[in-house]
This record gives structure tokens, C-alpha cells and sequence, in this order.
């Protein structure tokens, strides 16, 4: 329930509700801009948790009284609303868990115990909606983030290491390009190998129908049906039961859960096949997302600059990228995007700077 001030408030704790208030207003607006991008039980869920910022945002009202004047959210929730209202939900909801991980209720004495247990089952709540998102994206997405900074790291690392070495600016260009299409063309070609390999195994590891074929002709006695079933891991009864049910004999008090899956492992196996996609698919995917990292470092050199302004333009320009693709995977794995993101960048400069100290022990320009 809403507190009553019982005396005049301070000019702080004023300030400081206020904050709370328009926080509230702006979180309770978020969920709700997510429900509407939703269905089911997920946006019942979103709602709910609206109509809990709704209560806090009651509660504050209440204690401010006529001090209530409406003021800005914070900057976070204020970048969280813009993407709930023109982008999906994923990001949207890493980085609302963090924000209610770090509520300051449980500090607050002006905050109702009631309030602070709230935003506790707050952050579950969205941990877990967030966890089904990260689930559905982070196959693909992740597989993007990371061989894009594959090409990053490993081109600069190239070029750096050959501009330090005092080579002309066409020669560190060819060398980056070369890089990009050598480690675009490895990872396209590994990838290949790697899907065609899985599909192959899959292919091998499918049931086939000969227990179709071969039921009318088997032995009713011995009755190798069953070997097969035991082979694809039933158990002894499940396996009579299959077998009794191929050869037409119905007579077996079995498990009969396995009648509505007439191969068993068959259809499994069969989802995995298509979840892989093709071969040729997957090989160009790794092909350009490597080639998108790759070309970064390499792009003051396509456009003219040379020597130490290119080498400075094209760290600079990596180290942004690094950030951004770190803090990506900072938000999908619901960790500081910030920290992520400098540990991104501390690996790459790193390899870089060293392939640079290398390159400048076998300085080749002349004098």
C-alpha cells in the first residue's frame, strides 16, 4: 500500500522521488510498448509486469503529493522505451534486467519492503522472457557477432604487423585484402566441411523403412523387429510392442506411446537435417560475415591515407567496431554491454599490437 507523508519532505528526498516517479512511468511504458509486439502469454506477462510499475508509480505520487512534477527518466530507460517502441524485444529486455537488477529500493527506507521484493521478481521475471529470446536468436546472431570479429581482429592484426614493418601503403593493401579473402574463404570452406559432415552423419544415422518391406516376410517366432527397435534404444516391452505392431499383432500390453512415432528417432533426426540447412548456404554466410569484419581494417588504405595516419584510422576504426560487437554479446548474455566491449577491444588491440612489435623487428624500408 501507497505510504502517507507524515511530515513535509526535503528538498532531496523530493528530487529523489521524482527520479523514482518518472522511472517508474518509463518502465511501466516499456513493458507495456513490449506487450503490444506480443501475444499470448508472454504479452500477458509483459502486462503484468506494467501494472506493477503502475503500483510503484502510485506509491511515489502518493508521497510527493503536490511535489509530483513529472521530470525525465533516467537516460538508460529513456534509450530502453525508443527501442521497445521501433525495435524487437531481445535487447530490449537484456538490458531492462539489468536495470531492475540494480534497483535502489532495497536502500531505501522511503521504498515499501513490499516495492523492493517487487523488483527482485522484477529481474526473474525478465531474465527469464529474456532467456527465451537469447534461446531463439543467439544461434544465428551469435554465429554473425563473432565471425565478424573474427575478420576484425585477424586483419588488423595482418596489416598492422606489415605496416610496421615500412612496406609501401599498396602493398599493406594487398595484403589486407589478401588476408580477407584467405580467412573468408577458410571459414566458408570449414564451414562447409562442418554442415556437409553433420548432414552426412545425420543421413546415415536415419532409420530406414525396411521394417516396412521386410514385416511380412520375417519369422513370427524369432522376430528380428525387435532387434531393430532395441537397437534404436527402446526398451525390451517397447521394442515387443513396435514389433507386434509392424507384423499386424496387437496383442502385446505395452508402452503405447511409441504407436505414434512409427520410427522413433526418425523424426528427431529429421529436424536436426533441416535445422542445419545446406552446406552451400552456411559456406557463403561465413564468407561474407568474416569478409564484413575483415574489410574494416583495410578501409583507409582503400581510401588513400598511408603510413602512420592509416595505421591510427584503421585501429581506430576497428576498436569501434570491437565495442560495438562486444557489447552485443555483452547484452545477450546479460553482462555489462561496457565491460564486454573493453574486453573485445583489449583482445584485439592486443593482438595487433603484438603483430606489430613483429613487424617492426623485420623493418624493411630503406634508409
Amino acid at each position: 500500500m501507497p505510504q502517507h507523508p507524515t511530515a513535509e519532505p526535503t528538498k532531496a528526498q523530493i528530487q529523489r522521488w521524482r527520479k523514482y516517479l518518472a522511472d517508474e512511468v518509463a518502465e511501466g511504458a516499456i513493458y507495456r510498448a513490449l506487450a503490444e509486439k506480443k501475444t499470448g502469454q508472454e504479452r500477458q506477462i509483459l502486462l503484468g509486469l506494467a501494472e506493477a510499475e503502475a503500483r510503484h508509480e502510485s506509491h511515489w505520487r502518493t508521497l510527493l503529493g503536490e511535489h509530483a512534477k513529472e521530470v525525465s527518466p533516467s537516460l538508460r530507460r529513456t534509450m530502453l522505451r525508443f527501442l521497445a517502441l521501433h525495435f524487437g524485444s531481445v535487447f530490449v529486455l537484456a538490458m531492462a534486467q539489468r536495470s531492475e537488477s540494480s534497483s535502489p529500493y532495497r536502500n531505501d527506507k522511503d521504498a515499501t519492503a513490499q516495492m523492493a521484493a517487487d523488483e527482485q521478481v522484477h529481474e526473474e521475471v525478465v531474465r527469464a522472457l529474456a532467456t527465451a529470446g537469447r534461446a531463439r536468436l543467439s544461434g544465428n546472431f551469435r554465429a554473425a557477432v563473432f565471425g565478424a570479429n573474427d575478420g576484425l581482429v585477424s586483419n588488423l592484426a595482418l596489416i598492422m604487423g606489415i605496416g610496421a614493418t615500412g612496406v609501401s601503403s599498396a602493398f599493406v593493401l594487398f595484403s589486407g585484402i589478401a588476408g580477407l579473402l584467405a580467412g573468408a574463404l577458410s571459414m566458408a570452406a570449414g564451414e562447409y566441411v562442418s554442415v556437409r559432415s553433420q548432414r552426412e552423419l545425420l543421413t546415415a544415422s536415419r532409420p530406414t523403412q525396411v521394417t516396412l518391406t521386410a514385416a511380412p516376410n520375417l519369422d513370427l517366432d524369432a522376430n528380428e523387429l525387435v532387434l531393430i527397435y532395441k537397437a534404436r534404444g527402446m526398451s525390451d516391452e517397447d521394442a515387443e510392442h513396435r514389433a507386434a505392431e509392424r507384423m499386424g499383432l496387437f496383442t502385446c500390453d505395452c508402452n503405447p506411446d511409441f504407436s505414434l512415432n512409427p520410427e522413433g528417432r526418425g523424426e528427431e533426426l529429421e529436424k536436426e537435417h533441416q535445422e542445419l540447412g545446406s552446406a552451400t548456404g552456411a559456406a557463403t554466410t561465413s564468407f561474407l560475415l568474416f569478409a564484413s569484419g575483415a574489410v574494416v581494417p583495410i578501409l583507409p588504405y582503400i581510401f588513400g591515407l598511408s603510413g602512420l595516419a592509416a595505421i591510427i584510422v584503421s585501429v581506430v576504426l576497428v576498436g569501434i567496431a570491437l565495442m560495438i560487437t562486444g557489447g552485443i554479446v555483452g547484452l545477450l548474455s546479460g553482462a555489462s554491454p561496457f565491460k564486454r566491449g573493453l574486453r573485445q577491444l583489449a583482445i584485439g588491440w592486443g593482438a595487433a599490437a603484438v603483430t606489430y612489435c613483429l613487424g617492426l623487428i623485420f623493418d624493411v624500408s630503406v634508409s
